[in-house]
């Protein structure tokens, strides 16, 4: 049997238009290859493009989903291809209970459509919330193709039925096992949809679940994953078939680009005629241990997957262009790069505001950095509007503006400046702050937090320094080129990564004098952001009483601040977007 994987980047709520996607990718595949598949198989919920959120309340989406399916089944038959197809749709239950909806498979042929399989475990943590829209099906999902040779039965899980394994990952959730309910079955393969997104090593996790699964089964699995961006999740794809025998997959589709590949499963036997022990009692060792990506292959994953989120969030919310300041420091300096990357570096432009606090240097770094990227820069000093909201304000506040409230009105001087840019020529504006600042509040709500998407708001800043690195290193060479960005040479500079970090809004200030150094901040609160580390235990695990006492002070107070923070692209195990849910207003 030859199955296509379609590794699709779907726009959310556009049923017909993701419809029209899928047979696109049929007939660029078909057109490619010179081959007919016999199944096409789509990620979860690939009608609707994952996550639909609150759409799955829509009854005009609901209708739309008949077109599409329709439309599915028309295109087929003027194409005169005797295909099936495989596609994620909602599935209206037969009651009027509440939640209303499977997260369903539908299969699709010329004869018309059936659901096939619904989803059995319903994520509801961190960023998911399916047990909102959806209620979990019990029994696992079957069918019976005929290929040119024989009968293929294949089994259809959706996500996280195929993370079943708590030696695995560790967080199984409580309910039946879908892979266990197959064994029986003897199916000669699994199919998993999947919508996925990215997270670090998270790849590697994925395949070692799916050889589980095979040697479970005793059969390969064929797991098709969403490609693109959809507001704050990025979805890295890395669609791949996974023998029940090899160590490595069969078939493996690149991150973070749609495309369609194919399969042929010709030469297995059928299930009955190899009937070795199934479901047995230990791992190999390789899925224990799994192929971890090296350092140089994280980092480039981790850019990739940035890239992927600024492209599709402004080319799915309908902005050409992009509008970032540009500070001489490290942070924007890699914003500029993404964007650039993402967007093409003509549609990047730059704002430098510099102050009488600005450096020299940091505006001669910015520049270079703009000329470097080839992009577009306009020079706005400040000064003039310091001292008018200086004069301004002195007779209501008896006094000039000072410290913090002075430092404030730099950084919301720059934010009016930049959004009225933005305004103005219809660009996108992007906001360049880290998550160790968003962690501790380092940052002015209404001024350097204004914009439409915060790009490395889920970085710490010790991960912006190692991507920087990373970027200026021969090991990136292959990946700027494959990006349109200059191949050779530095393109963050020594200058901006040997600066010690500063938001420069007084004299000689350096991030240092309010904060800990970075290399023990960060860890700190990767313990208690991703860990969810008490005080006591903070300190139990090495960290200064001190230090641990203030920082989570920092914390709590800047709640306020990160819940009206712009969306941020999320890349590590816990960001502060919606999978965030800590009360504001709390001890």
């Amino acid at each position: 049997m030859r199955i296509a994987l379609a590794q699709m980047n779907p726009v959310v709520g556009d049923l017909l238009g993701n419809a029209n996607r899928i047979l696109n990718a049929l007939d660029s595949l078909i057109k490619t290859t010179g081959t007919e598949p016999e199944l096409l198989v789509t990620p979860e919920l690939s009608l609707w493009g994952y996550p639909p959120r609150d759409l799955l309340f829509s009854p005009t989406h609901l209708q739309q989903q008949r077109q599409a399916l329709d439309a599915l089944r028309d295109g087929l038959a003027v194409r005169r291809l005797d295909i099936a197809l495989l596609v994620g749709v909602a599935d209206a239950a037969d009651d009027s209970l509440h939640p209303g909806l499977f997260n369903a498979i539908s299969l699709v042929q010329l004869s018309g459509d059936q659901v096939v399989a619904r989803k059995q475990l319903l994520p509801s943590y961190d960023v998911f919330d399916e047990t909102r829209y959806f209620r979990p099906s019990h029994g696992a999902g079957q069918i019976t193709l005929s290929s040119e040779r024989r009968d293929w039965r294949l089994g259809i899980t959706i996500c996280e039925d195929l993370w079943v394994d708590q030696e695995l990952h560790g967080h199984r959730l409580v309910g039946p096992d879908p892979v266990a309910d197959l064994i029986p079955a003897r199916i000669d393969a699994l199919i998993n949809c999947s919508a996925s997104p990215y997270g670090r090593r998270k790849a590697t996790l994925r395949r070692q679940l799916a050889a589980r699964a095979a040697q479970r089964l005793d059969c390969p699995v064929v797991y098709v994953n969403q490609v693109g961006g959809n507001d704050e999740l990025v979805f890295d794809g890395a669609s791949f078939v996974m023998s029940e025998r090899c160590e490595t997959p069969l078939l493996e589709l690149p991150d973070c680009r749609e495309t369609t590949e194919i399969w042929d499963a010709a030469d297995r036997p059928p299930a009955a005629l190899h009937p070795s022990a199934r479901h047995p009692s230990a791992m190999t060792p390789w899925i224990q241990s799994g192929q971890q990506e090296t350092e140089q292959q994280e980092m480039e994953t981790l850019f990739r997957t940035l890239v992927t989120g600024v492209k599709d969030y402004a080319g799915k919310c309908g902005f050409q262009s992009a509008l970032l300041g540009l500070s001489g420091g490290i942070d924007s300096a890699l914003v500029a790069v993404i964007a650039a990357a993402a967007l093409g570096p003509h549609q990047v432009q730059t704002l430098l505001m510099p102050s009488p606090w600005s450096s020299e240097g940091s505006l001669r770094d910015a520049l270079n950095l703009a000329d470097r990227l080839n992009i577009a820069h306009t020079i706005v000093p400040i000064e003039n509007l310091m001292d008018s909201f200086q004069s301004t304000l002195t007779p209501a506040l008896e006094s000039a503006p000072s410290g913090v409230t002075a430092e404030n009105l730099q950084s919301r001087i720059r934010g009016t400046l930049l959004m009225a840019m933005a305004n103005q020529q219809g660009q996108l504006l992007l906001t360049t702050g880290n998550k160790s600042e968003l962690a501790v509040g380092y940052c002015t709500l209404y001024g350097d937090m204004n914009g439409g998407l915060a790009v490395i708001g889920d970085l710490y800043k010790s991960t912006v320094f190692s991507l920087c690195r990373w970027l200026d290193s021969s090991q990136a060479s292959q990946c700027r080129k494959d990006l349109s960005l200059p191949a050779e040479g530095a393109l963050i500079g020594s200058a901006i990564l040997e600066k010690p970090p500063s938001a420069e809004l007084r004299p000689d200030q350096k991030d240092s004098d309010s904060l800990p150094d970075y290399d023990r901040l960060d860890p700190l609160l990767i313990d208690l952001i991703e860990h969810r580390l008490s005080g006591q235990q903070l300190t139990a695990a090495g960290h200064d009483p001190a230090e641990v006492q203030r920082i989570e002070r920092l914390f709590r107070r800047a709640e306020f601040k990160r819940r009206q923070a712009a969306p941020l692209l999320k890349v590590s195990a816990q960001a502060f977007g919606s999978g965030w849910r800590l009360p504001i207003a709390a001890v």
